[in-house]
């Protein structure tokens, strides 16, 4: 579920983006990626993907609510909400909506420079505050490998510690950390899977290490197996 209102990149991402909703007497219908893998984006809803959603608070907060009463998600294993950036409506929204139902926990994204590391360590602050627990943390484009020789230099260097540091600092765990690879932004562009494309490329070693880490340490995962393929190409394309 994409609640990135201003911002939908998800139907881009999984490759469905000139997909519409349909809707029916149980409700909207998710658009399915595979038979195990539905998305609800406002991205679907607009005309163009240029079209600016230029909403206020309140109708966020109306939609996200629509997304989770009135779409039709059938059996669900997992609900996985991508979020923007910050700890702003769209945050509030899910976690009070969310809260008789429980959240099982948040994965939160940072980059290895201090001004992604501010950030998220308000979105620590955020997640303790409200109650959410923190499932770990995930540091993105650490570091650079070269497709043709798959050596690694760094590009955004981890002046004070990078997402290690912040880790040690607030008692979270550092799921993994994921190099940058040209063509994790050239798959997502495409909506094509990267992990499926590039499985020889250190970036998709990491991404299957921090969905397995992840699953070792979660007591209501059943099969790692089943988690790792419906997280698969949300991963592998974010």
């Amino acid at each position: 579920m994409d609640v990135d209102i201003c911002g939908p990149s998800i139907p881009t991402i999984l490759g469905i983006a000139q997909e519409q909703v349909h809707t029916s007497a149980a409700g909207w219908s998710p658009v399915y990626v595979q038979d195990n893998l539905g998305a609800m984006s406002v991205g679907f809803m607009l005309p163009s993907s240029k079209d600016a959603v230029m909403w206020r608070g309140p109708k966020k907060n109306g939609l996200i609510a629509q997304f989770l009463k009135d779409v039709d998600w059938g059996a669900l294993d997992y609900l996985v909400v991508d979020t923007p950036p910050g700890t702003s409506d769209e945050h509030l929204s899910i976690v009070q909506l969310l809260k008789d139902s429980g959240i099982d926990g948040a994965v939160l994204i940072t980059t290895p420079q201090e001004v992604a590391l501010q950030d998220v360590a308000r979105e620590i602050d955020f997640c303790r505050k409200v109650g959410v627990r923190i499932l770990g943390l995930v540091e993105n484009m650490a570091g650079f490998v070269c497709p043709s020789c798959k050596t690694e230099s760094q590009i955004f260097r981890p002046t004070t510690g990078g997402a290690a540091r912040l880790a040690k600092e607030t008692g979270i765990e550092l799921l993994g950390s994921v190099p940058l690879d040209p063509r994790i932004g050239k798959s997502a562009d495409y909506g094509v899977s990267f992990l499926d494309e590039y499985p020889e490329s250190p970036a998709t070693s990491a991404y299957l290490s921090i969905i397995q880490r992840r699953c070792l340490h979660s007591s209501r995962i059943r099969s790692s197996t089943d988690f790792v393929q419906g997280l698969k190409e949300i991963l592998g394309d974010a």
